[in-house]
């Protein structure tokens, strides 16, 4: 086994720490406010920095999505709803229309 096999092993056991939702809006909140700075908050909270800033950049950039419309969300659930409701229609009556020529029916 050479040199550098030895400390593969321990490297490869580290695991990534997953964090609540919870915890990272309190962390982005926290950093929002500005009553401490992002280094502070990371050293209470015994994470990297860079998780603070990545969290306060989310909460800002998507904050909004939690006070849009639903009305716009349901209109556009009902549309796609809608075409695939009118594909169906459209199969349906080309397999009809085949099963008619198919037997005669159609003129």
């Amino acid at each position: 086994m050479g040199h550098n096999e030895a400390w593969k092993d321990e490297d490869m056991s580290v695991k990534r720490q997953n964090y609540s939702a919870d915890f990272k809006l309190r962390i982005a909140f926290e950093a929002i406010k500005g009553a401490q700075t992002i280094n502070e908050i990371a050293s209470a909270n015994s994470i990297n920095p860079q998780l603070v800033k990545q969290w306060k950049k989310h909460l800002l950039d998507n904050g909004a999505a939690i006070f849009a419309d639903r009305r716009a969300k349901a209109h556009k659930d009902d549309e796609a709803v809608k075409d695939q409701l009118y594909q169906q229609i459209g199969q349906l009556k080309v397999e009809l229309d085949w099963l008619k020529k198919k037997t005669g029916h159609l003129g």
